[in-house]
């Protein structure tokens, strides 16, 4: 994956017509906004853009209308959020490529910004539909790539408009490529990476690839349960992966011809039932990882373990984190998930955190001001550590 690519600052936009994907798939409730994160992020591209003289079209999908017209996913509400945050007008069309699109389009002048209907109304979009791409393209002279979330697919405004526009990156794809891509390709060491999450298989290739970049591989959450089993322990009733426990052999053994460090969690937070409601009352107890009662099952990591974790991380000078350490969304569970956060917050490292319920959990606990990074975009991030190529980032021009 190369990722020394071309950005707004690397092209002449004055006059010219430039096509940009954002990432407007805000929360709505009841038609109102329930979060502008996602807007607030695209302004320094859009507003970059607006100085330099471009007539600026924005687009981005909301939601999974799935070829259909849908009036409650509709980007009008994202127009009128968006025109208050530049303080200027956001024309907003009735269409994605129709007459009423490219009638708005032609008549913009330097420095104003409108924004298309939601790309998923039309079914060429995901389909990467070339007419639908060429179609989309030929609104515009210039392609501006700013929606790290969708660049894991090969969509008609991620990656098709590109074949027929000079494609750069915004300034959210050129944060993300420029500090996971340094981490990945020549990070400060020790370099240590942290993986949570439920279950093995969303993360076969990314333990695979890590395992060739890293000096220590942290194993927490749902998944560490088929490690402790590839190591002969009896994981009770905790989640399994049955099949994978060669897998699981097979990277430990890989971990040790490399000379990696391969952490698993040395105790368990255990319960009788997985809670129901999942943030109700749950009683729990700690055991060690190779006594977990027959009938009870693993749902964080235990104290030993959070102090283990966090050590390994305290001697890191790059740290990526994906993935919970235990079921977060309960507060009684969510200790371990606290203390890989807190140690990341503390942590004088380049810390990565990829997108998710890591983000979500950095954002939560008041932290995110002291990562280095925390990603946009969950899928994309997860397929960025699988050392993956990403058709929208592939796409762009190389510097």
């Amino acid at each position: 994956m190369q990722y020394n690519k071309k950005s707004v600052e690397d092209i002449d936009l004055k006059g010219k017509t430039a096509l940009c994907r954002c990432d407007f798939n805000v929360p709505t409730k009841g038609g109102k906004i329930t979060s502008d994160k996602r807007i607030v992020a695209a302004l320094p591209t859009i507003q970059y853009l607006i100085a330099q003289g471009a007539k600026v079209i924005l687009c981005s999908h909301m939601g999974k209308p799935k070829g259909e017209w849908k009036p409650e996913l509709s980007l009008a509400v994202v127009a009128e959020r968006l025109s208050e945050l530049l303080g200027k007008p956001v024309v907003m069309a009735k269409d994605i490529i129709g007459e009423d699109a490219r009638a708005k389009a032609a008549a913009l002048q330097e420095g104003d910004v409108m924004l298309l209907e939601n790309l998923r109304f039309d079914k060429g979009e995901t389909k990467n539909d070339p007419e639908f791409a060429k179609a989309l393209a030929s609104l515009a002279e210039v392609y501006v790539s700013d929606a790290f979330g969708t660049v894991h697919r090969a969509h008609a405004s991620t990656a098709g408009v590109a074949n027929y526009l000079p494609a750069v990156c915004g300034y959210l794809i050129q944060k993300e490529i420029g500090v996971m891509g340094k981490a990945l390709t020549d990070p400060s060491r020790p370099f240590v990476a942290i993986l949570g999450g439920a279950k093995v298989s969303d993360k076969l290739n990314v333990i695979n690839n890590l395992l060739e970049k890293v000096d220590t591989l942290i194993i927490g959450g749902g998944m560490a349960y088929t490690f402790l089993a590839a190591k002969g322990y009896s994981v009770g009733t905790s989640l399994l992966d049955a099949e994978k426990i060669d897998y699981c052999k097979e990277m430990m053994q890989k971990a040790e011809e490399k000379g990696v460090k391969l952490l698993l969690p040395v105790d368990t937070v255990v319960a009788a039932d997985f809670p129901d409601p999942i943030d109700g009352p749950i009683e729990v107890e700690t055991v060690d990882s190779d006594k977990i009662p027959a009938d009870k099952q693993g749902l964080d990591i235990g104290e030993k373990t959070r102090t283990l974790f966090a050590d390994a991380v305290r001697s890191a000078k790059t740290v990526v984190w994906n993935g919970p350490m235990g079921v977060f969304e309960n507060p009684t569970l969510a200790k371990g998930t606290i203390a890989v956060a807190q140690a990341l917050a503390d942590s004088e490292a380049i810390t990565i955190v990829g997108g998710g319920d890591s983000a979500a959990a950095c954002e939560q606990l008041g932290f995110a001001e002291q990562i280095t990074h925390i990603s946009t975009g969950g899928g994309a991030s997860l397929e960025f550590l699988e050392g993956k190529e990403l058709p929208g980032i592939a796409c762009l021009l190389d510097k």
